[in-house]
């Protein structure tokens, strides 16, 4: 290329006469498309187009680069490429691209340059997205401020004209210009002082505008930053600030945080804080941080000590202005003291029978704490029987609240808990242990409800059978039970006089023998009494069970055994074996076991040839009836029961047997033909046809008289019109209750305790509702109220209601008591209330009631129940609550008379108990509030023991009376500052008192105590006031205090000063301040927001920190005490300087000389800069000012130092030298410039570039050495030796390196390859330069070899072989062989094949196949191992390459037997057909000893090994014992002797198992006759023949007798059942007539009970309320009433009507009329 060059160069200098002296000059735009047409050169150069082309005419440029092209054909200079003028020239004035337009033939050129002309096609662009300027707000209106200019690639006009503000600024203006040495500056100007206080920050944009047309412009937004000056003092958000803190709070717990704020900014704004004074000690308590004003706890706080803290904090900022503010801590009160219980008194034990309200243990309460913390509620932990009654203050009583159980908690452990208010509250427990006495007030419970006792009969007497046992809750005395024997019911007779009960143990004895068969059971009722007094008892149902003995002997029914002759029993000679001859019949009075009987035969004509049944009676022929049998036969049969010992009778049987009936002369003797079989067959029909209709028909009647007596019932039968009822009666559609209620007359039965009512008719009219009056009586009667009934009170199941019995032995007698009632019963037949026994009124009675029914009772001490007829209470309630369900007790006795009448509770005009007890709290609260308080005053610090007050003389007690009463003062656990003279009753001090330590921040100081007279259990309160003396000096926190202020604060100002604190209070407090020392200051005292006094320092004259750089102040504070205390404090006023000097560089230019591989985070240069200021305004910092993009990445200014640092490695490639401008600002924005010059000097820093400019990825093995792989270029960005690049490759591997041309290299094969020793090449080319230290790189060639198909597959194993069970499912998986092929992709693809071959004559491929893809052979049909056991194969691998190569390798498959076949017995043959006679029968004689041989079971198995192992076992035989079989042999030997009663042919079963898993079987069955001879044997086998089993005779009519007789049985029960309930009928109806005159004619239908046995004897009346559909429902009897007994019977001498008329409840007839409400 460079001998070319030259040749031409040659030439050119050659032709120098034919070129042309001036150049051929044309001009372009930049940015003109490819194409475009410059001129027509050939024109403008004479020449001719088509000379352009036979002198080969071209371009040549000095540089090489073609930026335009000829066209020879035309003669026209077209562009090249796209022409950019700021890249070819950049920002040259001109720019012009010279060359050279060459022909041949003659040799000849023509100069041609092209000036490319620019274009607006670019903007301009600052250096920076944002600029921002720190400056003062003191700085000067024309100060000027430099900016760094927009840059604009484009030339002449199209560069930048002009710069502008937007928006519109009235602070600053754009000064644009250019100074004396050509470079181009922008500044902005301040047209108007600034205020940082007014506006802290400006922004705007800065536009910068080129020339061009249309112009283009470019921003930049400035943001200035006004600098602060010192001008405003701190100022805090609150004059005062209140916070509060948990005196619990931890160390170091954040009370609050002040908060001052300053408007100036930087240190001028930043506030400090500190501590000006607090009062007392307690700054020793608090801290405070001083930069964010939060104040901290020191230690621990006490609410007790002091309740608040007032601390004063002052705020400085950092030019030394100050503010004070006041800050009062409120200490919050935690609950951290517990409440505490003292016992001043307890009582221990109770008795049980205590009243409620009885004081069992008097105790006080005390708590530290204050507040909600401080107040204290005491509860009576998990107890229903005590509850806590408050005495005085905090004194309080435990109390019972209900009667005591011992029998239920013989001992109480009351835990009281007294619990503050606090959160969460603190408790204390006090333990009461109280122990209860017993009272007899438990009745003997037995263990069981009920006992069941056994007797044997014919027992002796006086045999124990058993006992009772009764418990009795109570102890001593009171728990000693006696047993006796007590009546079931009043009215019974003695109890049976054949038991007797033992009073002490309960033993229970039989007195005389009983028989079973006569009475089975004895029910009888025994009494538990204890010993108190008055003893209570209770009864329990013994129930004695008498057990059957054998002692009847059976009873023959059939045949009879009378003295009549006995019948004979016809039986036909040919009649087989087994033949029914007739049947015993006998029975046994016994029971259970006893009755049970068996049948044997005891003597007969023949005893061999009948047989009895053991169990049924049935006598049956044995065999057949022979010749040589007698014709009668007599037979004794024996009938035995099962008892012990057992007991037997005997029956006498006759039979004949006869060749035929016709044999015997007897009216009896033909024999019943088919037909009479068929006509007794279709009697029986008839006959169960009949009964049937006749059962059903009798039913259907009984059912419609049934509807018909519903129907009559429905209806009723009214005694009463219409015009006695009220018409306010609800519609009998209503769901609610009737508005009235309704009386209706009702008949009960016995047992209608459980039973239901049914309604008859109404009888009464609804009366209105009453209110109840409150219960009073004397002596034995008590009155109760009234009060409503519901259902659930007299549901069955409600605990005391009656039952039938109970009812029935309670009779009744009333007497009208009280005012009578009037005659149209509208005041008191309506009783709406039950009895209450005087308890507690209901919620909605009041003190005043009208007029009601009352209910004057007795009780009666007799053995019922203490419950009346409504009793006890329903889902758990006490009896005490549920005052409108039961009555109270009542106790004493009486003459058991109920007493029923009406009377007026009169309204009273008065105020009722509850209004007067609560009229009663209050004034006695008024009076303890007002007289139970003592107060006095005393000042602090008086000696121990000095007067306070005269207590006994303000309570009114007498001198000698303080010690008898116990008067103290109490002791609550705190310090005692008082005690209390046992001689004078003066109150004195106990030791010296501190106000300003018990009270410090409290304005009135008090101490509380309590007094306590235990003799009247009073408690009384003191109050002592502790006055206030000078005792206390004014006192500053800080004896000296250092005030900073600037220079330049303004006279008039003022600075706040720490308050001086007194702990006196009134005048003894701080009244007063006094300044002195100096003449620029003067003192001003503010009166704050709660009065107190604020000194403030003011400046009165300008300072001059020049003329005197600190003043010395003293302030003095008195207080108003005689004589005054003062005390002082020293003031230091540090004046603080003005920002005056702006910083100075100590060069304008710093020049160094830097190589490019100095390390990043290398110092370059330190440029320093000096101020001639103090403190913040001499600290300078530095910073860029002016510097490129590109220079602000590379370098880094230390703002402290001035140290320049490189931040990014330099590169001499990119840039050889950097031009920065450093700027220097104080901290008052004053600042100062300097300009720094780095030269960039290269080092061998660029490692050759390696570049792969076309490269192989893959090759062929079986490719020719010198194969071009790849070719590559170098090339090295250095010069010189550095820039001298060698290249390398390894030698071990089978490539080389050559050199193509210049920095071209190729890489090429030394050797042949191979892919299966290496698949894959990675040839590392290494490019080394010529530096010091020689850098490298290197390019990594991956080269992948191509497989060529040189390897056959290979097998793992050299031979394969598997095993296969037989039987194995089509398609089993058998193994599976492996080959590999070395060589890859479809070259190492294996695919597998069978070879041919054939097993047993068929194709191999029939048995086995083989998977093409997996090699996985698989057998294709079940294998059977005794047909084949081996089979042997060959498998061939092919790969696919082309050609392809294969290998081959021999499978062995072995067949494994199972156990598939039983065995198969050879001998005995299996059992012919039926009829085809006997196979298998062996000859055993009955002579034969124990061992011999009588047959061999021969048997094989098909299968191999373990599976054909055959084992023998007998499975069943005729006689199990007489044979055994070989269990490996089979043979079939005697086990013993054969026996006579041995059977003549034996069966034998033996099963023949093989060792298989799981095992299989087959059996032979063997016959052996017991003979001695053949002859025997045939004999033998000839007599045996099958009896088939026919179907019994007679089936139909024996199925037809038993239906005919069921249902006969069934009917006649019926119709008994029918006789019964109108015998039962009848009866009632007689005893009704007998007791009833006044309701003859009346149905006595109208009166039946529901399930009674027999009727009451008198009827009842109840007033009920009912629903409006309550002709359907039903009442059931309550047990409540009020009284606990009703009297035996009513008085004969009571008599009336059947409906009581005036004002009394009347009798007639026996019959009793009463009302339940």
């Amino acid at each position: 290329m460079a001998i070319a060059r030259q040749v031409l160069c040659l030439s050119a200098f050659l032709s120098l006469p034919h070129a042309r002296a001036e150049p051929i000059r044309y001009s372009v735009a930049e940015e003109g498309e490819s194409g475009s047409v410059v001129a027509n050169v050939a024109e403008d150069a004479g020449l001719a187009p088509a000379q352009l082309s036979a002198r080969r005419a071209r371009l040549a440029s000095e540089d090489g680069r073609q930026h335009f092209r000829l066209d020879r054909g035309t003669g026209r200079l077209v562009v090249a490429e796209r022409l950019d003028r700021e890249e070819l020239c950049g920002q040259s004035a001109t720019c012009t691209l010279p060359f050279e337009l060459l022909l041949a033939n003659p040799l000849q050129f023509f100069r041609v340059e092209v000036a490319v002309e620019d274009i607006n096609d670019h903007s301009p662009v600052f250096p920076e997205e944002q600029v921002t300027f720190k400056i003062l707000e003191t700085s000067n209106p024309g100060s000027r401020f430099p900016l760094e200019g927009a840059r604009d690639l484009d030339v002449g006009s199209n560069s930048i004209q002009a710069y502008s503000i937007a928006p519109q600024n009235e602070y600053f203006s754009v000064s644009f210009g250019s100074r004396s040495e050509g470079d181009k500056y922008v500044e902005l100007v301040l047209e108007k002082p600034l205020d940082r206080e007014e506006e802290a920050e400006v922004g705007f944009s800065l536009i910068a505008v080129d020339g061009g047309s249309p112009p283009r412009s470019g921003t930049t937004q400035v943001r200035i930053v006004v600098l602060d000056v010192n001008d405003n003092a701190p100022s805090f958000t609150q004059e005062r600030y209140v916070g509060q803190v948990l005196e619990n709070a931890a160390e170091g717990s954040v009370v609050l945080s002040v908060v001052a704020t300053d408007q100036d900014a930087g240190p001028n704004g930043e506030v400090s804080y500190q501590f000006s004074q607090a009062v007392g000690q307690s700054h020793s308590s608090f801290a405070i941080d001083p930069v964010s004003g939060e104040i901290r706890l020191t230690k621990p706080l006490d609410f007790e000590a002091a309740e608040n803290h007032e601390l004063s904090v002052r705020a400085t900022d950092g030019g030394g202005l100050s503010a004070i503010c006041k800050v009062l801590v409120e200490v919050v009160d935690v609950n951290d003291n517990a409440p505490e219980v003292v016992v001043s008194s307890f009582s221990s034990p109770l008795p049980e029978n205590a009243l409620p309200g009885t004081v069992v243990a008097l105790f006080t309460v005390r708590d530290r704490d204050a507040g909600a913390n401080g107040k204290i509620s005491c509860a009576l932990e998990d107890q229903l029987l005590f509850s806590l009654r408050p005495a005085y203050k905090n004194y309080y009583e435990l109390v019972t609240v209900s009667t005591l159980d011992r029998e239920e908690t013989a001992r109480y452990t009351l835990a009281v808990t007294a619990a503050d208010a606090g959160s969460p509250p603190l408790t204390t427990t006090q333990t009461f242990t109280v122990d209860i006495s017993d009272v007899n007030d438990n009745v003997p419970v037995f263990n069981q409800t009920s006992y069941t006792m056994y007797v044997r009969e014919n027992n002796v007497p006086t045999v124990l059978v058993g006992a009772v046992s009764a418990s009795d809750a109570d102890e001593g005395p009171n728990a000693k039970v006696t047993y006796s024997l007590a009546p079931a019911h009043p009215a019974e007779r003695p109890p049976c006089s054949c038991i007797s009960v033992n009073s002490e143990n309960g033993q229970v004895f039989v007195l005389r023998p009983l028989d079973y068969e006569q009475v089975r059971q004895i029910e009888v009722l025994v009494s538990a009494s204890d010993a108190g007094t008055p003893p209570l008892s209770a009864n329990v149902t013994v129930r004695l069970v008498v057990v059957d003995e054998n002692d009847n002997a059976p009873l023959v029914l059939y045949p009879s055994q009378d003295s009549s002759p006995a019948s004979s029993e016809l039986v036909p000679k040919s009649s087989e074996a087994g033949y029914l001859v007739t049947k015993v019949v006998a029975v046994d009075a016994d029971s259970g076991q006893n009755s049970w009987l068996s049948y044997h035969l005891l003597r007969a004509t023949d005893p061999g040839l009948f047989a009895v049944g053991a169990q049924s009676g049935e006598v049956r022929l044995r065999r057949p009836v022979t010749e040589r049998d007698a014709v009668k036969q007599k037979l004794v049969v024996l009938v035995r029961d099962n008892g012990q010992p057992p007991l037997s009778a005997t029956a006498a049987l006759s039979a004949l047997l006869l060749n035929d009936f016709s044999d015997v002369h007897l009216p009896h003797s033909s024999l019943a033909t088919e037909d009479e079989g068929g006509s007794l067959t279709t009697y029986l029909i008839i006959s169960l046809v009949f009964v049937s209709v006749l059962f059903l028909a009798s039913m259907a009647a009984f059912i419609a008289r049934k509807v018909c007596k519903s129907k009559e019932l429905k209806g009723g039968h009214v005694l009463y019109g219409t015009g006695n009822l009220q018409s306010g009666l609800a519609d009998a559609a209503a769901a609610g209750t009737l508005p009235h209620a309704y009386c209706y007359e009702i008949s009960l039965t016995t047992g209608s305790g459980n039973s239901e009512f049914k309604f008859l008719k109404p009888i009464l009219p609804s009366l209105p509702p009453q209110h109840s009056g409150m219960g009073r009586g004397t002596g034995d009667e008590q009155e109760f109220s009234c009060g409503p009934v519901t259902m659930e009170d007299v549901a069955p199941d409600n605990a005391g209601t009656l039952s039938a019995e109970q009812f029935n032995s309670l009779s009744f007698n009333y007497k009208a008591v009280g005012r009578t009632c009037q005659r149209d019963y509208s005041e008191c037949m309506h009783v709406p209330r039950i009895c209450s026994g005087g308890g507690p009124q209901s919620s909605g009675e009041t003190a005043s009631e009208p007029r009601g029914c009352k209910v004057r009772a007795r009780s009666s001490a007799v053995g019922t129940s203490r419950a009346g007829l409504l009793g006890g209470r329903r889902g758990g309630r006490s009896a005490a609550s549920a005052v409108t369900r039961r009555p109270a007790p009542v106790g004493g006795g009486g003459s058991g008379q109920l007493l029923l009448g009406c009377a007026m509770a009169e309204r009273g005009g008065s105020w009722g108990p509850r209004k007067r007890a609560l009229l009663w709290c209050v004034l006695v609260a008024a009076w303890e509030a007002a007289w139970g308080q003592l107060r006095y005053s005393v000042p602090e610090e008086m000696p121990k023991g000095s007067f306070v007050g005269d207590v006994a003389k303000d309570l009114g007690l007498e001198l000698p009376a303080l010690r008898e009463r116990g008067v103290r003062i109490l002791d609550r656990g705190r310090t005692p500052y008082f005690a209390l003279h046992g001689k004078t009753g003066h109150l004195v001090t106990a030791e010296r008192i501190d106000r300003e330590q018990l009270c410090e921040s409290v304005q009135r100081c008090v101490l509380r105590c309590e007094v306590i007279v235990e003799g009247e259990m009073q408690v009384y309160g003191i109050e002592v006031e502790i006055t206030d003396i000078n005792d206390n000096a004014p006192s500053f926190r800080e004896a000296e205090t250092e005030l900073r202020t600037s220079e330049t604060t303004a006279p008039g100002s003022r600075f706040p000063l720490a308050r001086a604190h007194d702990p006196d209070s009134g005048r003894n407090s701080l009244q007063s301040y006094e300044l002195s020392g100096g003449e620029h200051f003067s003192l001003a005292v503010q009166a704050g927001p709660g009065g107190d006094q604020r000194p403030e320092l003011v400046l009165a004259k300008a300072l001059d920190r020049e003329e005197a750089a600190f003043h010395e102040l003293v302030l003095r504070a008195s207080d108003g005490g005689e004589p005054a205390r003062t005390g002082t404090a020293r003031i230091r006023v540090a004046v603080l300087d003005a920002n005056d000097n702006a910083p100075v560089f100590s060069q304008a230019e710093y020049t160094l000389r830097v190589a490019e591989d100095v390390p990043v985070g290398s110092t370059l240069v330190t440029v320093t800069a000096t101020d001639a200021d103090e403190g913040i305004y001499g600290r300078v910092k530095y910073s860029f000012h002016t510097v490129s993009v590109k220079a602000s990445q590379i370098f880094q200014p230390d703002t402290e130092t001035g140290a320049i640092t490189l931040v990014q490695s330099l590169d001499f490639e990119e840039g050889d030298s950097h031009e920065l401008e450093v700027q220097a600002r104080d901290g008052g924005g004053l600042f100062d410039t300097a300009k720094v010059a780095i030269t960039v000097t290269d080092v061998n820093d660029n490692a050759p570039e390696l570049t792969v400019s076309s490269a192989l990825s893959a090759i062929s093995e079986d490719a020719p050495p010198g194969t071009v792989v790849a070719l590559l270029h170098v090339q090295d960005r250095d010069s010189g030796a550095n820039g001298e690049v060698r290249c390398s490759i390894a030698e071990r591997l089978p490539f080389r390196l050559e050199k193509s041309f210049e920095d071209y290299y190729r890489v090429v094969t030394a050797r042949e390859l191979d892919r299966e020793e290496v698949a894959e090449y990675n040839v590392t080319v290494r490019a080394a330069d010529g530096g010091s230290p020689a850098l490298w790189s290197s390019a990594v060639l991956a080269l992948r070899v191509l497989d060529v198909n040189d390897n056959a597959p290979v097998f793992a194993e050299a031979r394969y072989s598997a095993r296969l069970p037989e039987n194995n499912a089509a398609g089993a998986l058998v193994l599976t062989v492996r080959a590999a092929d070395a060589d890859w992709g479809q070259n190492a693809r294996v695919r597998y094949r069978l070879s041919e071959g054939r097993v047993r004559g068929a194709p191999l491929s029939s048995y086995v196949s083989v998977q093409a893809e997996t090699g996985a052979l698989y057998a294709l049909r079940s294998f059977d191992y005794e047909e084949v056991r081996e089979v042997g194969l060959w498998v061939r691998a092919e790969d696919g390459g082309a050609p392809a190569l294969s290998s081959n390798v021999s499978v062995r498959l072995v067949i494994v037997d199972e156990n598939d076949n039983a065995p198969q017995v050879l001998y005995p043959p299996p059992a012919p057909a039926a009829g085809a006679g006997w196979a298998g029968v062996e000859l055993a004689p009955r002579s034969a000893e124990p061992g011999a041989l009588v047959a061999k079971v021969v048997a094989v198995d098909a299968d191999a090994g373990q599976n054909a192992w055959l084992s023998y076992e007998l499975a069943k035989a005729t006689e199990p014992g007489l044979f055994r079989v070989g269990l490996h042999s089979g043979e079939v030997r005697t086990a013993r002797f054969p026996l006579a009663r041995d059977a003549a042919r034996q069966s034998l079963v033996v099963v023949v198992k093989d060792h298989g898993r799981p095992a299989l079987s087959a059996t032979a069955t063997l016959t052996v006759v017991l003979a001695e001879s053949v002859a025997e044997l045939l004999s033998e086998l000839g007599s045996a023949a099958a009896a088939a089993p026919g179907e019994p005779a007679g089936s139909l009519t024996r199925w037809l007798v038993v239906a005919v007789a069921a249902v006969s049985c069934l009917f006649l029960a019926f119709l008994l059942l029918l006789l019964a309930l109108r015998l039962r009928r009848w009866r009632r109806s007689q005893l009704l007539a007998a007791g009833s005159g006044a309701l003859r004619g009346v149905p006595a239908s109208h009166f039946v009970g529901i399930d009674g046995v027999r009727a009451f004897l008198h009827s009842y009346s109840h007033e009920v309320s009912l629903t409006a559909d309550s002709r359907k429902s039903q009442l059931r009897l309550s047990g409540g009433s009020c009284c606990d007994t009703l009297p035996a019977r009513p008085p004969a001498e009571a008599s009336g009507d059947l409906v009581p008329t005036g004002d009394h409840v009347a009798e007639n007839g026996g019959q009793v009329s009463f009302q339940v409400p």
